[in-house]
């Protein structure tokens, strides 16, 4: 089980995401005392770290600094503050991911997912939830979260997101999609395959991220991931 801490003085937000996480089946440690922050840490020697800026004492960038100086360990921000500055200087000091607040708490669990999985290179076999273009798509609930909003997916249309995600910024041959979701004991025509994708890159508008499936005349389909392509 991994190890989270939590450095965050809203004792009320704290809880609500603290719960939220155990249920994901995570440890979840806070900070008794924000003049100790280092002491603290030292003590629960977590596998990630979530901090906000605002805190009392010293801000996030102190605490992020001095945590940097000792451990490699994954460190995300959250916070309200939303100037670009804000982002640069925690990236600047060593962190690994930024989110704004308010969030969606299946995008936070994305973020922690993806950064465990770099670090401490864990199966993919154990991933149900994957980030794509800063949305979270689960693929347990069938569903994909972003700021704009939440869809939820068919059978089939899950299972070919899926398929290009795990192959973002590569194309996928129809027959490669067909063959996969034969595998899977589902019927699928080269028609079928076409309404699907459609239905898919619709649903997917809906919250603004639809163009970023591409099609790829006479090859296949892909999952465009603009941060991969910067």
């Amino acid at each position: 089980m991994f190890k989270l801490m939590l450095i965050e003085d809203d004792a009320t937000l704290f809880h609500e995401i603290k719960e939220r996480l155990i249920g994901w089946s995570y440890e979840v440690y806070g900070i008794t005392d924000f003049s100790q922050v280092m002491q603290e840490y030292t003590e629960v020697k977590p596998d990630l770290v979530i901090i906000d800026i605002q805190l009392p004492k010293f801000d996030g960038f102190h605490w992020c600094r001095m945590i940097r100086s000792h451990s490699n360990v994954p460190i995300l921000f959250l916070s309200s503050r939303d100037h670009p500055s804000d982002m640069v200087m925690s990236m600047q000091l060593g962190a690994d991911d930024f989110m704004q607040k308010p969030f969606h708490f299946d995008v936070l669990i994305a973020k922690i997912q993806a950064l465990l999985r770099r670090v401490y290179n864990y199966s993919n076999d154990q991933i149900e939830m994957k980030t794509w273009n800063g949305a979270a798509v689960d693929y347990q609930k069938n569903t994909v979260t972003n700021e704009t909003g939440s869809i939820e997916l068919t059978k089939n249309e899950i299972f070919i997101l899926r398929e290009l995600i795990e192959q973002k910024n590569k194309i996928v041959t129809r027959e490669a999609l067909i063959k996969s979701l034969w595998d899977d004991e589902r019927f699928v025509s080269d028609n079928t395959l076409t309404v699907n994708v459609n239905r898919l890159r619709k649903r997917l508008d809906e919250i603004g991220l639809g163009h970023w499936i591409e099609t790829k005349v006479g090859q296949g389909y892909m999952a465009v991931e603009e941060a991969a392509l910067s």
